[in-house]
């Protein structure tokens, strides 16, 4: 029995797995005697369970061996086919609503974009874990797919540096490519990044339970900062109960969406060593360091009169909102501090859309589940802008940092602008789709790059007025869709999936 379980195809895998997860807001609702909502997730997950059986049973013979190209092409699938699965109990228990709207929310979750198109007043608290554990569980996906599928293909940011033959060489917590099959390195994967995501998630609730945070409010949004999600059943951060304390916990567990290196490779005594020298910790570090600072010493560069927030309370919490406001977006999660007001009104930039917009485009870690162009790309960017430079003065100099130095100076250099270009070109598509279905320009680019950059919340908080995404035609909100699913896979691995000498090879 465990054998045919083990040979399944990644999508009835996947099937299996949100049947199961069904259950978890299915139990709640009873529990709350919301017995409606119960049936709901109950009976779909025993429909989900059922279709997942025969469907394993149809294929189980089939005789193919999985690789990663059939795994790319089946992940790359889920995120279109999986969302309609997982829409069916949600559409049941909210009713009065239409089907797009809620495959919109639930691409949405398990993209990890985190879009708001219910009010939040209006689901039962079922319905707001139902929500968080998918994007719980697409942020899960993207840690394992990472390592197992795109780790030996060079996607995914992986093609910066081809560390998954590098490293799966030199240190023996990563598979190198070819070491064993498809599906196995799958599981292995599996098996080996589940116990930690868990386990980080559910010492975050348990932390900010402690804080005097409601447990449904702890565990939802404990889920939403490991996958970078953004999703709260409430109006957000502001007015908590865990206040400051429960923002510094999140604070502190966002630092695993900055790079791969801090979840891994296990937590040892080398585990805080290992992470500050690591390339993108120490770039998200600049920008959390510096950012914050400038809006904080813009106060005494003339924009604003000094004595508007003249004491020390004040001043520090600026300091703050800034600091986490701009962690938040940087690994697109989209959580916005309660002092975030503060900072706005001590700099004097009523909305600083544009830094927001910066951040999410920087975006985090590569294998991580942030989204956007990836701080290895920008960190490959800025070293060979710098080399280039410094070429300009001693034209004959060799520069150091050895082997993996020089690779991302050069190649990795390379194909880092190429992806920048198709992100560029993706964003002005998506842009011109959704200006046809009548939105105006700043709407349409807000909408595009909160979408490819997988952060919802930057609709809300990017313009001067908050874009609603339920007031979307259905044409556009197919649009917004598609470009959840295009940033959480990358226009590289779409391409990849089109090339000719990808099969061949």
């Amino acid at each position: 029995m465990l054998a045919w379980f083990r040979n399944l195809p990644l999508f009835v895998a996947l099937l299996w797995i949100s049947a199961g997860a069904m259950l978890l807001p299915a139990a709640m609702a009873v529990a709350s005697e919301d017995f409606a909502t119960g049936r709901s997730f109950f009976y779909a997950s025993l429909l989900t369970m059922v279709g997942a059986t025969l469907i394993g049973i149809a294929v189980q013979r089939s005789g193919r061996t999985p690789n990663e190209r059939r795994q790319l092409v089946t992940l790359v699938l889920s995120y279109l086919v999986l969302p309609l699965v997982l829409a069916v109990p949600m559409d049941d228990a909210v009713r009065n609503t239409r089907f797009i709207n809620v495959y919109l929310d639930m691409v949405s979750a398990l993209t990890t974009t985190g879009a708001v198109v219910f009010d939040p007043a209006r689901l039962p608290p079922a319905v707001h874990l139902w929500r968080a554990t998918v994007g719980w569980l697409g942020g899960l996906l993207i840690w394992v797919s990472a390592m197992a599928v795109l780790a030996p293909l060079s996607l995914g940011g992986y093609e910066v540096t081809s560390e998954a033959r590098i490293e799966g060489r030199l240190q023996s917590g990563l598979m190198p490519a070819g070491a064993s099959g498809a599906s196995e390195r799958l599981a292995r994967s599996a098996a080996q990044l589940t116990p930690v995501y868990l386990v980080l998630t559910l010492a975050l609730a348990l932390l900010l339970s402690a804080a005097d945070e409601a447990p449904l409010v702890a565990l939802i949004h404990a889920m939403s900062t490991m996958a970078t999600s953004g999703i709260t059943p409430v109006e957000g951060l502001a007015g908590r109960p865990a206040g400051v304390m429960g923002e510094a916990m999140i604070f502190l567990f966002l630092v695993f969406a900055l790079s791969r290196r801090t979840f891994s490779q296990g937590f040892d005594r080398t585990w805080p060593e290992r992470v500050a020298r690591d390339r993108e910790v120490r770039l998200a570090a600049f920008a959390v360091i510096c950012l914050p600072t400038l809006l904080f010493a813009r106060h005494w560069l003339g924009a604003l009169e000094v004595d508007t927030i003249s004491n020390l309370q004040g001043a520090l919490a600026a300091l703050w909102g800034g600091a986490f406001t701009v962690l938040s977006f940087l690994t697109t999660t989209g959580f916005v501090s309660e002092s975030w007001a503060d900072a706005r009104q001590w700099s004097g930039l009523p909305t600083p859309g544009l830094l927001l917009v910066g951040l999410v485009l920087m975006g985090g870690g590569v294998a991580t589940t942030a989204g956007g162009i990836k701080l290895l790309r920008v960190y490959a960017l800025y070293k060979h802008g710098t080399r280039e430079m410094g070429k300009l003065v001693h034209p004959h100099s060799v520069a150091g940092a050895g082997v993996l130095g020089r690779r991302i100076r050069r190649e990795g250099a390379y194909i880092a602008w190429i992806f920048f270009m198709l992100f560029v070109i993706s964003l002005a598509a998506i842009m011109l789709a959704l200006a046809a279905t009548g939105l105006a320009f700043e709407e349409a680019l807000i909408l595009t790059i909160a979408s490819l950059t997988t952060t919802g919340p930057l609709a809300a908080m990017a313009g001067e007025v908050p874009v609603q995404y339920a007031m979307l035609g259905d044409a556009a909100k197919l649009i917004v869709a598609m470009a959840m699913i295009l940033g959480r896979i990358e226009t590289l691995v779409l391409i990849a999936l089109f090339n000719p000498a990808f099969w061949r090879s």
